[in-house]
């Protein structure tokens, strides 16, 4: 019992000091295009989550997470599998639905399920 309430005021204030965290790290020049983009840019927003796959540190979480907890072949292909349709799921759902979400909150949950991994 004393678990579950430890992890519910740590999330609690998680999600209470989201808004003064750094939403992925974004450059000013990618978040100037960003805030400009009115319409279908595959290229560049390739180019913009390749370079967030290789420098951002939920990736990076997840990738030490990988490394250090799973040991088995089958265990890292489930495991990469399903962050992988995870995060292409909530993309597509919210380009698609045009649902926008705080990203600060989202920064908070992608740090409560690193936490939650490690």
């Amino acid at each position: 019992m004393k678990l579950s309430i430890t992890r519910l005021v740590l999330l609690l204030a998680m999600l209470t000091t989201a808004s003064f965290a750094v939403a992925h790290g974004v450059d000013d020049n990618t978040r100037t295009f960003l805030q400009q983009n009115t319409g279908v840019q595959f290229v560049p927003f390739l180019y913009i989550g390749a370079k967030h796959m290789i420098t951002g540190y939920d990736h990076l979480l997840f990738l030490l997470g990988v490394i250090f907890f799973l040991f088995r072949s089958r265990e890292v292909l489930l495991y990469v599998s399903l962050f992988t349709l995870g995060h292409s799921i909530t993309l597509m759902s919210g380009v698609l639905a045009n649902i926008q979400v705080n990203a600060y909150l989202i920064d908070a949950i992608i740090g409560l399920s690193v936490v939650y991994k490690g």
